[in-house]
């Protein structure tokens, strides 16, 4: 399970961003095709390290929505 931050770009299209993997971001039209993109380039980027014989970095990270 990972953790994913989702916001609209500025192109119109929506971007999904993993944290807790450097680089590995997505986007989509929709907010539902963002997520289903990142879902897909997660599973590849992890097995990628796995193939390569590196460590997959744990998830470590928590959000909060702040108001101000």
């Amino acid at each position: 399970m990972r953790q994913v931050v989702l916001y609209p770009g500025e192109d119109g299209y929506w971007v999904a961003e993993c944290p807790s993997l450097p680089g590995c971001v997505s986007q989509g039209r929709t907010k539902e095709e963002a997520i289903a993109n990142i879902r897909e380039a997660i599973r590849a980027y992890i097995a990628a390290l796995e193939e390569d014989g590196l460590p997959v970095p744990p998830e470590r990270f928590e959000t909060i929505v702040v108001a101000v």
